[in-house]
């Protein structure tokens, strides 16, 4: 299916698997160019656009994702439909097919950002490592939240729809194109309710200050991830039974 999924997207198209790169590339460029230049957007003791970047491809490439993990698992019922209908297989390995193809696309991007570090010398030691558990964290929530939303998405359209809206609020209140250093402390307080806050923070330190995530908030994050995960497995599992039909 990961297979399949890859080819339908690319096969068709001049340039193939190439926009897998060029897609993500594009929004990094625009960001850049609006928040560095045209709103002269700086981190706190920073002038210079190439930090800037750095700053931007180290935790937006992670939330795009994280998003594109949400997304594709809250419709992926609904987008199989008919494979559910007309072949007896675990339905749980929908969500698993989505992980798996855009962990792939993650991996493509993520390995060009790793070569531009190398390439203007800013690429981080063995403290690069701290990602794993952060991408393990946020992973379980987008899986957990999509396979929640996506449950309920079959017998409730509108689900998916709500969920679209909060996650472009949830974009603008995680610093990913901003520091939060740059909020008035009682707006920075009210950045403590959002989960994503301490991961987008760590890929942040570990690109731009070499340092490793504090252990208590991956712990944390981990911790929140699996309620999210558990909670979206005994959803689907209540309602997949009635969900064939429902499709």
């Amino acid at each position: 299916m990961v297979k399949r999924d890859f080819r339908s997207r690319y096969l068709n198209s001049v340039l193939g698997s190439a926009w897998a790169v060029l897609n993500p590339l594009a929004i990094i460029i625009v960001y850049t160019v609006i928040f560095s230049q045209v709103m002269k957007s700086r981190l706190p003791g920073v002038d210079d656009t190439l930090t800037y970047s750095v700053y931007l491809c180290a935790s937006l490439l992670p939330w795009l994702y994280f998003t594109e993990t949400i997304q594709r698992t809250m419709t992926v019922f609904i987008d199989n439909g008919s494979l559910i209908k007309k072949v007896n297989f675990p339905k749980a390995t929908l969500p698993i097919f989505i992980l798996i193809a855009s962990t792939i696309n993650f991996v493509i991007i993520y390995a060009l950002f790793l070569a531009f570090l190398l390439i203007i010398g800013r690429l981080p030691g063995i403290e690069a490592l701290g990602i794993v558990p952060l991408l393990i964290a946020q992973q379980l929530i987008a899986v957990g939240l999509g396979l929640f939303i996506g449950s309920i998405n079959v017998f409730f359209r509108d689900a998916g729809q709500v969920m679209g809206i909060i996650l472009q609020f949830w974009f603008w209140f995680t610093p990913v194109v901003y520091s939060i250093q740059i909020l008035p402390d009682k707006v920075r307080n009210l950045f403590s309710l959002n989960i994503l806050v301490p991961i987008i923070e760590g890929y942040q330190n570990i690109y731009l200050q070499h340092s490793i995530p504090d252990m208590a908030d991956i712990f944390k994050c981990l911790l929140v991830g699996l309620i999210c995960l558990f909670i979206g497995y005994i959803t689907f599992k209540r309602l997949g039974k009635e969900m064939v039909d429902e499709l």
